[in-house]
């Protein structure tokens, strides 16, 4: 049975298989390649989807949900601040639900929706039934979107062997048809969403350098732009339209910039609330100055992806476009200038995620037909985009898997008890790159309980940090001694935010060197704390083991510690901690000797020598 490969867009989504060993999409009836990723609703009920549905959004913007690719995994304040969506949406506990037609879907069942016209299709072009597929998600696609991703598929009946990141599948698209070796950086700008990676093919493989984007970025954006602009210049309150205007603007936007991919000028027509029609001719430079703010905020991630690649333009072997909005002059001319070079484009943008896709879905495939062929098995390396981390004591971000590890990946570390008697201890899971705990993100929390109580310290716990295929990550801790443990399958509640994607990175380059000062500082007081905590205790229980002198002089070393505590200077915590360490090392030593002491009162002499009698010459251990 054939496994299909389905790019699940922001604007259009298509399905794609492989078929006497070429990677091809998938027609409707019509001979059309491209779905919309449209969905009208009406009394309560899916009516339309694709062509239809966005034939009939300008006239019915409030049934319709267009790009809910962009909802995915996020909440209702983060829909409302970005201004996504003409129609209205609510929060219904966790889940996001959008008003429309009487129906208040879910992102992931109007996804669902789109699925089930693909799967259709390939069912009605190959002949059969059709459960196997893989999805492709954006780079920069959270747990919480992932999971979303592969829950509408299986709301639509499929079976979703793998999520596979868009530009890796478009690089795998490109590398099957090519079979070139080299690094290649691929620009992959659709409706909703930005990605760059840059990866290297040699010998099959197709290892992920590095990878950087912005999830709310993409054409949809262009469009607003246009609509904006031309709503202004026809005297209408951008802020004050209603929706079904806005609607219709943008879509006059669209119309203009696809007609500018050919053409040098083009006619922006829109009807406005008053039933008059306002027109205006806009040629490619205007639509250009118009593009440029947002093209400019694909710079940084493309400067950064590089960076962490350690790569230099120069180093490239070409660029790769994905994504409708690359067809645009002026998209192309801007990428040329910031790679130094003319970018790649023989295959179509729009189809070579999809083929990707296919390819992916074919080697996974127990019948695959491109492992038959010479040179066709291909393995698929990608990358975590942003680091995965606990939460230490002190709130400092200890990394487990690093950002740029390539996937699947698992890391296992050890962490131990901070206080005498703690049976229990509690896991925060973070994301990102920056040293404090505050600024991070927050993936998710349990608690490992049944920790024998002994002395600080002395517990042994191994946290497993694991990353699946799809990106998903799953974390496990085990106490050693006892062997127990806990898990949990991170979903954390919702998805990144534009501040998140965009400054998480750049904020950990911008405050490198005051994240790593915080960091010594918090971890000069938490050692100090270490010392402090058990020291005063025993002052307390064996007092009379010091002269007042003495203890004078250890209560004014402590006085000076946690003074210093409060302040951050880290240098002077760690001196003073070992000061401490110094001025109290007899005392420490004197409740030594008493403690073995009180251990050894009650055993006899003869017991004692009648062991001693029974070792074996050598001292070494028996059965």
């Amino acid at each position: 049975m054939k496994a299909i490969g389905i790019d699940l867009g922001t604007t259009n989504s298509l399905v794609a298989v492989v078929q006497d060993g070429v990677p091809t999409t998938l027609a409707d009836e019509a001979g059309r390649v491209l779905l919309p990723s449209v969905v009208a609703y009406r009394d309560g009920v899916a009516v339309d989807v694709g062509h239809e549905a966005l034939a009939a959004a300008a006239a019915n913007p409030h049934d319709t949900v267009m790009s809910v690719k962009r909802f995915m995994g996020r909440t209702k304040a983060e829909v409302d601040a970005e201004a996504l969506a003409t129609h209205e949406v609510k929060q219904d506990g966790a889940v996001l639900r959008i008003l429309a037609g009487g129906a208040c879907p879910t992102p992931v069942e109007v996804s669902a929706e789109i699925l089930r016209v693909l799967r259709a299709r390939a069912v009605r072009a190959l002949g059969g039934g059709v459960t196997k597929a893989v999805i492709t998600v954006p780079a920069y696609f959270d747990d919480t979107q992932r999971n979303a991703t592969r829950q509408a598929g299986m709301l639509a009946g499929l079976d979703v062997l793998r999520l596979v990141n868009e530009p890796t599948a478009a690089a795998l698209a490109y590398g099957l048809e090519k079979q070139k070796e080299g690094r290649f950086a691929v620009y992959d700008l659709g409706g909703g969403t930005f990605d760059i990676s840059i990866l290297h093919l040699v010998d099959g493989v197709f290892e992920v350098l590095a990878t950087a984007g912005d999830t709310r970025l993409g054409g949809d954006d262009i469009d607003r732009v246009v609509a904006e602009a031309m709503l202004g210049e026809a005297g209408v309150d951008v802020e004050a339209a209603d929706g079904a205007l806005r609607r219709r603007a943008v879509a006059a936007a669209t119309a203009v910039k696809i007609a500018l991919t050919d053409a040098e000028t083009a006619t922006y027509a829109l009807e406005l609330a008053d039933g008059g029609v306002f027109t205006r001719a806009v040629d490619r430079a205007e639509l250009a100055r118009l593009m440029a703010p947002v093209l400019r905020r694909t710079a940084g991630p493309c400067k950064r992806a590089m960076a962490d690649a350690g790569l230099k333009p120069a180093d490239l072997d070409g660029v790769v476009l994905v994504g409708g909005s690359t067809r645009a002059p002026a998209v192309q001319a801007y990428v040329a200038e910031l790679f130094g070079r003319p970018p790649l484009g023989d295959i179509d943008p729009d189809r070579v995620v999809a083929l990707g896709a296919a390819v992916q879905a074919d080697l996974l495939s127990v019948d695959s037909e491109l492992r038959l062929i010479e040179g066709g098995d291909v393995l698929l390396l990608d990358v975590i985009p942003l680091s995965l981390g606990l939460e230490t004591m002190g709130g400092v971000v200890e990394k487990v898997i690093h950002r740029n590890s390539q996937i699947p990946a698992s890391r296992a570390q050890q962490f131990t008890t901070f206080q005498d008697g703690q049976t229990g201890m509690d896991i925060h899971v973070l994301q990102g790159e920056r040293e404090l705990v505050e600024d991070c993100r927050s993936l998710a929390r349990f608690r490992l309980t049944g920790i024998p109580p002994r002395p600080a310290g002395a517990a042994r716990v191994a946290v497993t940090f694991q990353v699946d295929a799809d990106g998903i990550l799953h974390v496990k801790a085990r106490e050693e001694e006892t062997g127990v443990e806990q898990s949990v399958r991170v979903e954390p509640s919702h998805g990144l935010s534009d501040a998140q994607v965009e400054q998480m990175l750049q904020a950990s380059l911008d405050h490198a060197e005051e994240d790593v000062m915080a960091r010594l500082l918090r971890t000069a007081q938490v050692e100090a704390e270490r010392v402090l905590m058990p020291l005063e205790r025993a002052l307390s229980d064996d007092a009379d083991l010091l002269s007042p002198e003495e203890t004078a002089i250890i209560r004014e070393a402590m006085d000076d510690l946690r003074v210093a505590t409060k302040g951050t200077d880290h240098r002077a915590i760690q001196d003073l901690t070992e000061m401490l360490d110094r001025v109290s090392a007899g005392f420490a030593q004197r409740r030594m000797e008493r403690a073995l002491a009180a251990g050894l009162r009650d055993v006899r002499v003869d017991d004692l020598e009648s062991e001693l009698a029974d070792a074996p010459v050598g001292g070494g251990a028996h059965d």
